[in-house]
């Protein structure tokens, strides 16, 4: 499976090129890389948020449990 990359333009504040050219440096990687890897933490954690949205609303008295066995199953 071959893995395509797209290409974005983004228009950041100087304060933030600033924290993200060092970044870079310690990591000694290139801006863009390290630009990228923010943005897929981001979009994790973003992820992780509608999921515990989701648990929330489902966790309440009247909530069903099954066991580990069975859910795996």
């Amino acid at each position: 499976m071959s893995i395509t990359k797209k290409r974005i333009n983004v228009s950041i504040p100087q304060s933030l090129d600033y924290a993200l050219g060092r970044l870079s440096e310690r990591d000694q990687v290139p801006q863009a890389t390290k630009a990228a890897e923010l943005l897929r933490l981001a979009v994790e954690v973003e992820e992780d948020q509608v999921w515990d949205e989701i648990a929330s609303e489902r966790d309440s008295k009247k909530a069903k449990f099954s066991s580990h066995q069975k859910t795996w199953k």
